[in-house]
């Protein structure tokens, strides 16, 4: 039997293996580690929800104003009307998310909620961005209806719920109905008083730049036995008048209600708010009717932040705001685009408005 040695002749020295618990402790370090990297540097799928930049309508943007309006008389405003926006935060890691549980103004949610499966970030983008063009089409209509301006009435997207009309196409302009002529949302309906469903009506109408032509509608059920063209009505400024809201960077539709009144205020004598800060929220419909939107906690944060002192709140949002709300913030109420400009009427007089 042959025994080998080392240089100098002596048998080697056997190896010592490090205790079994120490080997435990460098695989659980080991282990550790990559966890912690992984919780540093690969996004999950969630999202953060917080309180994003507002913009006054009242001021300009990049050297142009927020509100714009050429072929109207218009006259001085001050104050602030500002809008509040949610800021989005995707791509977060573990930490990232963890940090964001222990902040008070900021929410975790599940990116789904806000990217919907089986969407690009750029249709998602495209979805906002039709949002936000259709609440300044309704925030000019809105504004224009309540002044009673006359306008020309076109024929609004289709309404989920409200039976679509054939024969009238949205963009349609409304010439005359029954004989009567259309320079006012209003004015719709008053043609159409006591007509029954089911009626064959004479409505003349332009496409484009096409010309006058007369078409016959069929009268839907509008309920208690009247009948209407089964359209959404939206008011445009006459062909030499224009209101253009400029405002980049931001989406969806709660803008509504401070660009209307913005209109309103550019429009007509005196200032809206008093000098007050004054910020707010809310969908809002052609017609003037104000919609509850969501986010209205990170709203209510940003608005404090930016030195708003007054707040207005869409009615369905009431609840969740007065649980939410900042210290030294008015919360007022408003339904419609009329409630509203009384309600600052009141509070520019030294009333008390409304509140939530």
């Amino acid at each position: 039997m042959t025994e080998t040695t080392d240089e100098a002749g002596a048998p080697p020295r056997p190896r010592r293996r490090p205790p079994p618990g120490t080997v435990r402790l460098v695989l659980v370090a080991v282990g550790l580690l990559a966890v912690c990297v992984l919780a540093a540097t690969v996004p999950v799928p969630m999202v953060t929800l917080g309180p994003g930049p507002t913009f006054n309508t009242l001021d300009t943007q990049d050297g142009r104003p927020v509100v714009d309006v050429t072929g109207l008389p218009t006259y001085p405003t001050s104050g602030h009307l500002n809008m509040t926006t949610v800021s989005v935060t995707d791509g977060l890691t573990t930490f990232q998310v963890l940090r964001a549980w222990l902040d008070p103004q900021l929410q975790v949610v599940p990116r789904s909620a806000i990217f919907p499966p089986g969407q690009s970030q750029q249709q998602v983008d495209a979805k906002n961005d039709a949002d936000f063009a259709d609440s300044e089409s309704s925030a000019v209509s809105a504004a224009l209806t309540y002044l009673d301006v006359p306008a020309q009435v076109v024929v609004g997207p289709d309404i989920q719920g409200l039976p679509v009309n054939p024969v009238l196409r949205p963009g349609d302009r409304i010439v005359s109905v029954q004989g009567r002529q259309i320079g006012r949302i209003s004015d719709i309906r008053a043609a159409l008083d006591g007509a029954a469903p089911g009626s064959r009506i004479p409505v003349e109408t332009t496409r484009g730049d096409g010309p006058v032509q007369s078409v016959t509608v069929t009268l839907i059920d509008l309920g208690n036995g009247q009948g209407g063209l089964g359209i959404a009505p939206v008011a445009r400024p006459a062909a030499d008048e224009k209101i253009t809201i400029s405002l980049s960077g931001v989406g969806g539709p709660s803008a509504g209600l401070m660009f209307s009144l913005a209109v309103v205020d550019r429009l007509t004598p005196g200032e809206l708010t008093g000098g007050a800060f004054v910020a707010g929220t809310g969908a809002i419909q052609a017609t003037g009717q104000v919609m509850g939107i969501a986010g209205i906690s990170h709203k209510l944060y940003a608005a404090k932040e930016a030195g708003a002192t007054v707040f207005l709140v869409p009615a369905a949002n009431c609840v969740e705001a007065r649980g939410s709300a900042p210290e030294g913030i008015t919360l007022v109420e408003v339904e419609t685009l009329a409630d509203a400009v009384a309600d600052l009427d009141t509070i520019r007089t030294g009333g008390t408005a409304p509140t939530c």
